[in-house]
């Protein structure tokens, strides 16, 4: 449904009741390009009417797909994944269009991560048993109804793939609306449902702002649940307009994720992984690594080693196979994040590379930010606090274990972190005092088997794994 323009590409079509249809709204949203900063999209701002369209279908589809053979609801999962598959080219070009991340990257973060959720939700469903028995108890999982999955623009094709393959694998139905700032790959993947037929109503796609599409979503009485991924400011307030209704808010929010260095650690191995972590998608990913928490007598020795790193990450076009780093998402947030170093460096940090000014082989076009390292940060500094959202690295020092561990927990978030020690116990009981939802010890690997999910402003409930879909189910016992 998108068409090509001699200036950008055009969809003012919304997804309801199984049909592309205009909204009832003439507002539109224009997209841009992050590493040019031009115009590339237009797209529907949806309307009130056009939510409750949506939630409408959504409701009279639920019964029939609630009821369907789990096996059937797998099959539809994986038809989804062999089109995502089939289309990667053309989704990996648009989400290096708006998005920014290099398309090496986006091939294996925004479109290879989505294909195999897809896939591990249809094995999933096929195996999961609906129904257990406590003595002359009979428990059955039974889904919510209408779920509205709201979802980010950093990780556009991964969010979509956690939230509506669990949901549609346990029998709910979906109203999805992404985000207006990186929608383009949103709609390949509804032309994808489209084309396997799909029951009508089953998937829903309506674009807009929050405002005027996302608040309208989550106060309907015909939602059952809202899963939103963002910032913990959105994730609040979609919390207290959700609360009339009673209906269950998922929310995996912020993230001002630790990596904890030990004495004993291999300093090279968990300072690259930690700069890596940090960078991934140019900073702009909630579970990145951005305080490096390391032992003050080896400072010297750390800070070394993560310049030295840095040095690897080049920053230039996305379309460039060259360039590690692309633009920040957007205007404002290149003037945030060159903003807060600039206040770091004021409040007292080292500046040991990069920095606010941008960079000289790009001639000021686009959103792009250098990648930077900030060295003796105080933990309790505006940098060492916030969530940044761009490629800076903070790095912060420790005397004590029992100071790290408190440095580490100095934080309002708790959504991932890591643990770097050569003594495999010693790492792993340090890891259960860490105030986070996931820990990588040393460099353990993310795994859609695990629960992923925040502690304190970081969210509550989980994505991936078996607790993934139980979000979107309930429990109904019939007794005798």
């Amino acid at each position: 449904m998108i068409i090509q323009t001699d200036m950008s590409l055009i969809n003012k079509k919304l997804y309801i009741g199984g049909r592309w249809i205009d909204s009832e709204s003439k507002a539109t949203i224009d997209v841009f390009n992050p590493a040019t900063g031009k115009k590339i999209a237009e797209i529907a701002n949806g309307s009130k009417a056009d939510v409750l369209k949506a939630v409408h279908s959504a409701r009279q589809a639920f019964g029939p797909w609630s009821e369907k053979d789990p096996v059937l609801r797998a099959q539809f999962l994986r038809k989804i994944a062999d089109g995502l598959q089939s289309r990667s080219e053309e989704i990996v070009d648009l989400i290096s269009l708006d998005v920014g991340m290099p398309r090496k990257m986006a091939k294996i973060m925004q479109l290879g991560l989505p294909i195999n959720i897809l896939n591990y939700y249809a094995d999933l469903v096929e195996k999961y048993s609906f129904e257990e028995s406590h003595g002359d108890a009979r428990v059955l999982s039974k889904p919510l109804g209408v779920a509205a999955c709201i979802t980010p623009w950093n990780y556009p094709l991964f969010q979509i793939a956690a939230k509506v393959g669990p949901a549609l694998g346990s029998g709910c139905t979906v109203v999805l609306k992404p985000s207006e700032v990186a929608p383009l790959a949103t709609f390949v993947f509804a032309e994808i449902i489209d084309s396997i037929n799909l029951p009508a109503g089953v998937f829903n796609l309506i674009t807009g702002t929050g405002e005027e599409v996302g608040e309208v979503l989550v106060t309907s009485a015909d939602v059952d649940i809202v899963s939103f991924t963002g910032s913990t400011q959105v994730g609040k307030r979609i919390n207290q307009l959700s609360a009339p209704t009673l209906k269950k808010v998922t929310l995996e929010l912020g993230g001002k994720s630790a990596s904890v260095v030990l004495k004993d650690a291999d300093y090279e191995k968990a300072v690259k992984a930690t700069v890596s972590s940090c960078f991934l998608n140019s900073g702009q990913t909630c579970l990145a690594q951005t305080r490096l928490i390391i032992p003050e007598e080896d400072y010297e020795i750390c800070a070394n080693l993560a310049v030295s790193a840095v040095k690897n990450f080049t920053v230039g076009d996305p379309f460039d196979d060259s360039s590690k780093l692309g633009p920040l998402v957007s205007k404002i947030q290149q003037s945030r994040v060159r903003s807060l170093i600039d206040s770091a460096i004021h409040e007292g940090a080292e500046l040991l590379i990069g920095g606010s000014h941008l960079p000289i082989n790009l001639d000021g076009a686009g959103y792009y930010v250098l990648p930077t390292i900030l060295g003796r940060v105080n933990p309790n500094s505006e940098i060492a606090q916030q969530e940044v959202f761009g490629p800076v690295l903070s790095i912060l020092t420790y005397k004590t274990e029992q100071e790290a561990l408190d440095i580490a927990n100095n934080s309002q978030y708790g959504l991932s972190g890591a643990v770097w020690s050569r003594d495999i116990k010693k790492a792993q009981k340090f890891a259960e005092k860490i105030e986070t939802g996931q820990i990588h010890i040393n460099g353990g690997k993310f795994i859609l088997d695990a629960p992923f999910g925040g502690w304190k402003n970081s969210g509550r409930g989980h994505e991936l794994g078996l607790h993934g879909m139980q979000e979107y189910m309930s429990y109904r016992t019939l007794l005798g």
